[in-house]
């Protein structure tokens, strides 16, 4: 009985304000959606060559499926084009760090950043490091700030890369870029002390 007595002394406008006084939490939340997937992810290879020196590469991986059609892209030799500076993937140039000086395909590289670019051909490509850092892909590039250059073998893969992928092999002495059926690898190692 006293419950009927209170409702019927609360007017429909204090019941419908009471009502929305409750509800008013659950109103104010909303769903916030999941930050849109890049088209060209950011990723990183890294690894610890000795006590002294860790090499790590920074990168943006696109995608052989072409982010605007859904279509399947030719990569070497249309959409990248063969005997052309590359910047090593997409977006920003690739950047490399090492804490150590070590050596790329058997010639030093001072500790440092430095930019990576390649000259891609079907055979070998041309490994470019440079000293010209924050550069946004190749438009800029400026064969006069090259710190070295190396030449190392493509070969065709067996397997597929969807993604551009900069990799460290499991013993970390080698450096492997890979993409479509597309290999390149890099020797890479401590520098000899002294």
């Amino acid at each position: 009985m006293t419950n009927r007595r209170l409702t019927s002394h609360l007017s429909i406008p204090t019941l419908a304000a009471l009502v929305f006084l409750a509800s008013t939490p659950a109103l104010a939340q909303k769903t916030i959606p999941p930050a849109k997937a890049a088209v060209s992810p950011l990723e990183m290879a890294a690894k610890k060559l000795d006590d002294t020196t860790y090499v790590k590469v920074t990168y943006n991986s696109p995608r052989i499926q072409d982010p605007k059609t859904g279509q399947k892209r030719v990569i070497f030799g249309k959409l990248v084009p063969y005997g052309e500076v590359w910047r090593l993937g997409a977006n920003a140039a690739t950047e490399l760090t090492t804490t150590g000086d070590i050596e790329l395909a058997g010639q030093r590289l001072p500790a440092g950043t430095y930019s990576l670019y390649t000259i891609p051909q079907a055979d070998k490509w041309t490994l470019i490091v440079s000293k010209d850092v924050g550069q946004w892909g190749a438009y800029k590039y400026n064969k006069d700030l090259d710190v070295l250059r190396v030449d190392v073998p493509a070969k065709k893969s067996a397997d597929t890369y969807e993604a551009f992928t900069i990799a460290f092999d499991d013993k970390g002495t080698a450096l492997n870029f890979s993409w479509e059926n597309t290999q390149a690898s890099v020797p890479v190692r401590p520098a000899k002390k002294g």
